[in-house]
């Protein structure tokens, strides 16, 4: 390699190094400041006396991992009065038959299955949750996915901050479950060594979060009238980013509560794995553009790595790759082990090098594309906003409701 190249390479990986090596320590910070949080927090158990009462919406479309439990979870929420509304969007979809089960199991608590065909935007799951919403009899909404599973307090400590006015959302950290398969696995590694340190340095760094997160946001119907309702991001890809975006936009706080829940993953093969991986990217290079090109400061091992082959294995990279590697792990397992609880870290940390090497490559390969693929649907993304390719359903022309008192 000529020599000025390899010199200019050499610079830019040394300076990738330690620019990651900030991060590590930015999020070693974060961490310790959340912890310190939650400590605080969990001594505080809320009086039921004090709690007003919730509607939980849950849009669904097919069988996810444990949705059975995930669903049975909420059911037995350590909560005096909270109502539970489920939503597909085809009469034909299969959890309705999963929903039907739950009603009858828990027949003292009030749940509703709706059926919302209606096609109002490239955004299925926000069109679902539009036709919900005037289902729900109370002040107070949560929103999550159909594969989150929760402890029976979930509710208590959620909610306990938005009496608060000066909250506007109240959302959660998530480890990911991961099944048997690499894919899997690697997905799951990926949630607690690299997404949460990266939410808990935002939270850091901007003063608390401006943004919401899919496996919990519970807010007020008032705020949520007061940015257009669901309808107003119809078309938009980071629906939980542009909801808290909203409502903090309405000089609203955004808190992130000390609990933490579980997302069950699917049995993803490597190609599963890479392309939600790729909508993930992208999803966040639509609604956080300035975040997403700092996201190539974070690539600690592989920026070492190239340093160490640049200055042809001198003794002062391997001394700088010794320190990133061993800064790189004690970040990932503190957040996985100690804000996570996640004990599967313990099992899959050796395939930390490997999901940082394939890190950039899935990075530039958003940094280039439009295309994604959700749930079955090709769309193209355009400045955050979705524009479909390919359906795999026609809605049907009624809107059924399908409902317990």
């Amino acid at each position: 390699m000529h020599l000025s190249l390899r010199l200019v390479i050499e610079v830019i990986a040394v300076l990738g190094t330690l620019a990651s090596l900030g991060f590590y320590l930015l999020s070693g910070l974060a961490i310790a400041s959340f912890l310190n949080f939650r400590s605080r927090n969990q001594a505080v158990t809320p009086a039921a006396t004090t709690l007003p009462p919730i509607s939980i919406l849950k849009p669904l479309k097919g069988i996810d991992p444990q949705i059975w439990e995930s669903f049975c979870s909420h059911c037995d929420q350590d909560y005096p009065e909270f109502q539970l509304i489920f939503g597909v969007s085809d009469p034909a979809d299969p959890a309705i038959a999963l929903v039907r089960r739950l009603q009858e199991k828990y027949p003292d608590r009030h749940i509703d299955l709706l059926v919302c065909p209606r096609d109002l935007g490239t955004n299925r799951k926000l069109s679902t949750l539009a036709q919900m919403v005037p289902a729900a009899r109370h002040e107070l909404l949560l929103v999550n996915d159909s594969d989150i599973r929760v402890e029976q307090d979930y509710l208590r400590r959620v909610i306990a901050p938005l009496t608060d006015s000066s909250i506007g959302m109240v959302t959660c950290l998530y480890r990911g479950i991961a099944g048997a398969t690499l894919g899997s696995r690697l997905e799951a590694l990926g949630i607690s060594t690299d997404f949460v340190p990266g939410v808990l340095s935002a939270r850091l760094i901007e003063q608390g979060l401006h943004f919401g997160l899919g496996s919990t946001l519970a807010f007020r119907r008032g705020d949520l009238q007061a940015i257009g309702g669901f309808e107003a991001m119809l078309d938009y890809l980071a629906d939980d980013y542009e909801l808290g975006n909203r409502i903090a936009a309405l000089g609203k706080r955004i808190e992130l509560s000390e609990v933490v829940v579980d997302t069950y993953l699917p049995a993803y093969s490597l190609r599963q794995f890479f392309d939600h991986q790729l909508r993930w990217a992208r999803s966040v290079r639509g609604a956080r553009s300035w975040g997403y090109f700092s996201l190539a400061l974070t690539f600690g091992l592989p920026w070492a790595i190239l340093a160490l082959l640049s200055a042809r294995e001198a003794r002062w990279a391997w001394a700088l790759f010794a320190v990133t590697f061993t800064a790189r792990f004690v970040v990932g397992l503190a957040t996985a082990a100690a804000v996570l609880r996640d004990d599967q870290v313990w099992r899959d940390i050796f395939l930390l090098p490997l999901r940082d090497l394939i890190a950039p490559v899935i990075w530039a390969t958003g940094l280039v594309g439009n295309r994604i693929v959700w749930r079955g649907d090709v769309f193209y993304l355009k400045n955050g906003r979705l524009e479909r390719v390919s359906d795999q359903a026609s809605p049907s022309p009624e809107i059924p409701r399908l409902s317990r008192p």
